[in-house]
């Protein structure tokens, strides 16, 4: 890993902020937009996250991941769903709460939960073995990461 974290933006949400409606399953469902701010040139990919860190039978359960997102300054929003997504490079959606999709907050009406996305930049593009998941994913980019940051964000 580098030294230096990534540091980023998600439109529309603050860091420790509530998210909007349209990024949660009470919504629109769709993911949000990335602005990167000091993203490694020796970045060749990227890869996101969303934890749900506030539930309370699974620790971290993960909502999303997609990874082999080409690296650039900013990963547009409203991602479609699929296990290889062709307008992000052939980017790979794994499983989670999304099933290969992103899946945003949807607590129990009236429970908080707290969630994270993290980004990872990393030296190469990943294969990851099926079954699709957060813990293949970091399995095989041990090594590869050289940056990563988050945010948390809130929903009830």
């Amino acid at each position: 890993m580098g030294t230096d974290a990534l540091l980023f933006e998600c439109v529309g949400i603050k860091d420790r902020g509530k998210f909007p409606i349209e990024h949660t399953g009470r919504g629109r469902d769709v993911s949000p937009e990335f602005r990167i701010q000091n993203l490694s040139p020796a970045a060749k990919t990227l890869a996101v996250t969303l934890e749900d860190i506030g539930h309370p039978l699974f620790k971290n359960f993960t909502h999303w991941l997609i990874w082999n997102i080409p690296a650039t300054a900013t990963i547009a929003g409203a991602i479609p769903g699929g296990r290889i997504v062709a307008d992000f490079g052939n980017a790979r959606q794994g499983f989670g709460y999304g099933w290969c999709k992103y899946a945003g907050p949807k607590p129990p009406k009236g429970k908080r939960h707290v969630y994270r996305f993290t980004i990872y930049a990393l030296d190469s593009e990943i294969e990851v073995p099926f079954p699709l998941t957060k813990g293949h994913f970091l399995k095989q980019a041990k090594g590869h990461m050289i940056q990563q940051g988050s945010l948390t964000g809130e929903y009830e």
